[in-house]
């Protein structure tokens, strides 16, 4: 069936209103599962009314790629574990820089090249901006493509998460962004030489592959935000090559959200944005793990017992460790027993505790913790002095002091949550080894830290018994 052109316009508005109510519901945890209807409902909308604009044929063909996808996607999002998601965003990501590539060199062989010449100033001018539409596209999805398949690899723990230095690493980046503009200049003026698209796309390939192959593991936050800037860009130049309105207004929500995400992550982690995006600066230091701190003090599940029955103020802090562990049902329950008994207990999180911006907030929301009691690192910090006991579950970098006491270290300067400052500190780890940073970490061996060493979910889970 058919629609007016007039009413699918009115519908693409519809989904366009419904993706910025989305966006304002994501923005905090009590309205998040309203925002994120509002975004199915969207899609629903944009999808309908996509398939029914009288430009679009072959509807069989459409329903059978759409169902295919649609049990592909329910398949693996029954399967995929919270711990797995920063991943799996990375490769859905990889497949929306595809499909802009794969768009870009539709819309390219699409156009009759044989009607290039003799052209009036004005269909030369149309014909150059559409050009320059499909040079973009086929660029920023050739680079969202390889950079994501990159991240996943490295969140998979496929590849190394430590940052590809390659020798003159920022000329070569500097050379392939020159060469792709000639590339652009020429593909114009020739009228759009294949050839030129085709170099362009391996050069864009590899330069993202490179981009992101040059980040180090501690920035992958940032990646994951970066990369999903990319892909509603992507979408973007899409939109403009297929004249659809609706996805141009979704690609540029994406991509200046996901902008603005990136831009948050980086202050938070005292990063410059520039210099993230451009892959690898901030990556010379030189991480010596050689210093000798001291030694480190071990405590059992008993006496973590009575120091928090003897607790006035509890802070637990979570990172990734927690999210492997699936510690976070028996952390609820910790905290539910605890309350019980008059104790304080509040969540202290980072915004880049985790693989993906919210992944502990999303884990916590997962085991009912109340919205109330979890605080962002701005919130609590202040509030660490004046607190008994604080509970690192899995937390690592987020909590080292290096960042602010140790300007030699390669996260120096990175605001962290101030856990040393409180009276007591119980560490939860299964070993001494560093962060995801590759960084030693001063605050194991304070004097008023002590180790609880296996695995999260277990140390909890005994804790509970004993109290």
């Amino acid at each position: 069936m058919e629609f007016s052109q007039g009413l699918i316009s009115a519908a693409y508005i519809v989904a366009a209103l419904l993706f910025i109510f989305s966006l304002s519901g994501l923005s905090k945890q009590e309205t998040a599962e309203t925002g994120n209807w509002y975004g199915i409902t969207g899609m629903a909308v944009a999808l309908i009314a996509t398939i029914a604009d009288p430009r679009v044929e072959n509807y069989l063909v459409i329903l059978i790629a759409m169902s295919v996808g649609a049990f592909i996607g329910l398949h693996l999002a029954k399967k995929v574990e919270m711990t797995q998601m920063p991943e799996l965003v990375a490769i859905l990501h990889s497949f929306v820089g595809l499909a802009a590539v794969l768009v870009g060199f539709n819309s390219y062989f699409e156009m009759d090249h044989s009607l290039l010449l003799n052209l009036t100033d004005t269909q030369q001018m149309a014909t150059n901006i559409h050009l320059v539409e499909v040079f973009l596209g086929v660029f920023i999805g050739a680079v969202t493509f390889t950079g994501s398949i990159v991240a996943f690899a490295k969140l998979r723990g496929v590849i190394s998460s430590s940052a590809l230095m390659l020798p003159h690493r920022h000329k070569l980046n500097l050379v392939a962004g020159i060469i792709t503009f000639v590339l652009l200049v020429s593909f114009v003026q020739s009228g759009g030489d294949v050839n030129a698209l085709y170099f362009m796309t391996f050069i864009a390939l590899v330069f993202g592959w490179h981009l992101v192959a040059s980040i180090g593991g501690a920035d992958m936050p940032v990646v994951v935000s970066m990369l999903n800037s990319y892909s509603g860009w992507a979408a973007a130049a899409a939109g403009f090559m297929l004249n659809n309105d609706l996805l141009i207004v979704t690609g540029a929500l994406v991509g200046s959200s996901g902008a603005i995400l990136s831009y948050i992550m980086c202050k938070a982690m005292n990063r410059s944005f520039i210099s993230v995006i451009a892959g690898g600066f901030g990556t010379d230091v030189v991480i010596d793990n050689d210093t000798d701190y001291g030694d480190h003090v071990e405590v059992n599940v008993d006496a973590v017992a009575d120091l928090l029955s003897a607790a006035k103020s509890v802070i637990i802090t979570p990172g990734y460790g927690m999210a492997v562990a699936q510690a976070q049902y028996p952390v609820y329950e910790l905290t539910r027993v605890l309350k019980e008994k008059g104790i304080d207990v509040r969540f202290a999180i980072h915004p880049v505790a985790g693989r993906l911006p919210g992944h502990m907030n999303v884990l916590l929301a997962e085991a009912k913790v109340p919205y109330d009691i979890v605080l962002s690192m701005d919130e609590i910090n202040e509030d660490f002095p004046k607190t008994d006991v604080v509970l690192v579950i899995g937390a690592n970098d987020t909590v080292n002091p290096a960042a602010a006491e140790d300007p030699t270290s390669p996260i120096a300067g990175m605001p962290v949550l101030e856990v040393w400052n409180a009276k007591q500190v119980i560490v939860f780890k299964r070993s001494m080894s560093t962060g995801y940073a590759g960084v030693q970490n001063p605050l194991f061996f304070k004097d008023n830290t002590q180790m609880l060493f296996g695995d999260a979910k277990d140390s909890v889970d005994k804790i509970l018994k004993a109290l």
